[in-house]
């Protein structure tokens, strides 16, 4: 009889969203319920009726992290006044200060503070209440925080500081309350794994405002300091900028597409403002490998990245800011090889349409570059034409003064550019019978012309 009553009376009261059962005990939402609606009346009722501050419902939420998530203050109060637990985590440790701070109510995370929470709690990530608000730009929560003591210098298992987050999301004001509270500006990550999505070793604020797409902000960061030339991540600002305008298709992390950004100011604005900075136009990376069919970054300048993505709008702006087009990679690749396709892989995905790369390449030629150059790899353009499997820039090349005898030979991993273009080579491995055809056509027309 007395289970029968229970259940009757449990029936009734999740009827009305009063109570629920959870792991067989009976939980008094009520306080939950006042604090979703803000309804500070009920709120105080229920807590004069007894109601618990602290439970959670079926989800782990508690009423105090309502009140945080709706950014009610009033309500807040009228918890921790009557004893709510300002360090009661929810699912995932997640604070009711990192609730606050990421809504961005100041008074709240004052409140919060004022009755004990944890300054420095971080969460199952290791990420802060300061991380949080730095990286949703709540900058006077930032600044409460910081006044509070907050830690500045906390840093996550990735490597992430409040700063870096920051710098990550284009919050200007938020880097700048932290640098100004001591954080170094050319402080790097050093993460624990820093394969695939996670960040390289040696990621500064500055990169990672560039690679955002906050140019505005990287300025900022280079006028306090950050050094234009750094290459701890691998590669300078520059060469960085080669990808962030124009991304790869497919779906590794090459492929993400280019970033929204954020401020007044373009990328090619970016680079005239960061060269008159001191940034090395001709700055050659200092690390890098080959392999079979790859481009070796170490000595690649930005204009030769560039050109591998065949931008010629930047190519453009880079010459004439000085960029010595001429300039090799350790392997004796140029920027003419890398824009018609040496290093290519992946077909059809990695940047440069082949109108983008005839454009280039005729561009470039006019500069000077010699269409007939073979690398250390014994790699010449028309092998790069082959790689992409793009037929008219094989024509083009022909047209510039690519000749047979310069290119129909093996290179070093023992391919012609008709067995490249014939699947001959890593990544993708379908033959392309119109490259084939246009190769063909140029051994050809050359054999003509010799008889």
């Amino acid at each position: 009889m007395k289970c029968f009553s229970l259940f009757i009376v449990l029936g009734l009261c999740i009827a009305m969203n009063s109570v629920l059962a959870i792991d067989g005990q009976v939980v008094d939402l009520r306080l939950h319920r006042a604090a979703q609606s803000e309804n500070l009346a009920d709120v105080e009722k229920a807590i004069g009726e007894g109601a618990d501050l602290d439970v959670p419902n079926v989800y782990g939420i508690t009423p105090l992290w309502i009140a945080c998530s709706n950014g009610n203050r009033d309500i807040a109060v009228a918890m921790l006044k009557n004893g709510a637990d300002a360090n009661k985590e929810v699912a995932g440790g997640e604070s009711p200060l990192l609730t606050a701070a990421r809504v961005g109510s100041r008074p709240i995370v004052e409140a919060l503070i004022g009755h004990g929470a944890k300054l420095n709690h971080t969460e199952r990530k290791g990420q802060t209440a300061l991380m949080w608000a730095a990286a949703e730009g709540n900058t006077d929560v930032v600044d409460a925080l910081i006044e509070a003591g907050a830690d500045v210098h906390v840093r996550t298992s990735q490597g992430f500081t409040a700063n870096l987050f920051a710098a990550r999301e284009g919050r200007l004001e938020a880097c700048q309350r932290l640098i100004e509270a001591g954080v170094d500006v050319n402080d790097v990550m050093d993460p624990k794994n820093s394969s695939g999505r996670n960040p390289r070793k040696g990621t500064s604020a500055l990169m990672l405002a560039v690679e955002s797409g906050h140019f505005e902000l990287a300025l900022w960061l280079v006028e306090r300091g950050a050094d234009p030339n750094d290459q701890r991540s691998g590669y300078t600002p520059l060469h960085a900028l080669t990808w962030v305008r124009k991304t790869d298709r497919g779906d590794n992390v090459e492929g993400d597409p280019s970033p929204r950004g954020s401020g007044s100011v373009n990328s090619l604005q970016f680079v005239r403002a960061i060269v008159s900075a001191g940034a090395d136009i001709n700055a050659k990376l200092e690390n890098g490998q080959g392999g079979r069919a790859k481009l070796n970054r170490k000595g690649a300048t930005p204009f030769l990245m560039a050109a591998k993505t065949a931008d010629l709008p930047l190519l453009e702006l880079l010459h004439e800011l000085g960029a010595d087009p001429t300039l090799t990679n350790v392997d004796d690749c140029n920027a003419l090889m890398a824009a018609a396709g040496i290093g290519v892989v992946a077909v059809g995905e990695e940047a440069g349409t082949e109108p983008e790369v005839i454009a280039v390449m005729d561009w470039l030629v006019d500069l000077g570059l010699d269409p007939n150059h073979a690398d250390k790899n014994k790699e010449t353009a028309m092998h790069g034409a082959a790689y992409r499997n793009y037929p008219l820039a094989v024509k083009k090349l022909t047209e510039l003064g690519a000749r047979p005898d310069a290119w129909n030979h093996k290179n070093t991993y023992g391919w012609t550019p008709i067995m490249v273009a014939s699947g001959k080579r890593p990544g993708s491995f379908k033959p392309s019978p119109e490259t084939i055809a246009a190769l063909q056509t140029a051994i050809d027309a050359s054999k003509m012309r010799d008889n």
